[in-house]
């Protein structure tokens, strides 16, 4: 306790003396000329990165419609792909691909979700950052 009264003595013991010196004045405008810098710059990267974020979630949604309706539009017992197959496994591969191209597009759109939400998350973080910086 006596610690934090020493503490706060010793603070309001100081007195600090401010000029109006051309070079305080100086350095001032210039610091703060950084610091709006550094403002409009986090600006900027979320603005793109909300375009970034808009633009991915666009296509990602065409290219799953556009992938979703050719896989439906094919009937169910023609194959997506196939080979000449000459072993087991490439026979197995061509009988399930339209598993295995299902199987890879819910992967596929689980990872975009995934992303998706990570990166609003990082936007909205972003901006609590800012506003606390404005205050």
């Amino acid at each position: 306790m006596t610690k934090d009264k020493e503490l706060e003595e010793l603070f309001l013991a100081q007195k600090p003396h401010f000029d109006d010196a051309p070079e305080f004045m100086a350095r001032l405008n210039q610091r703060l000329d950084a610091v709006e810098y550094v403002k409009q710059q986090q600006e900027a990267t979320i603005r793109r990165y909300r375009m970034a974020v808009a633009t991915a979630f666009v296509v990602g949604i065409i290219s799953g419609a556009a992938a979703l309706a050719f896989l439906l539009s094919t009937p169910a017992s023609v194959p997506l792909f196939s080979f000449s197959p000459q072993h087991t496994w490439l026979l197995w591969l061509a009988d399930n691909s339209r598993l295995i191209t299902a199987a890879a597009l819910a992967l596929l759109t689980t990872i975009g979700v995934i992303s998706l939400i990570n990166n609003v998350q990082e936007i909205v973080g972003m901006r609590s950052r800012l506003s606390i910086l404005k205050e």
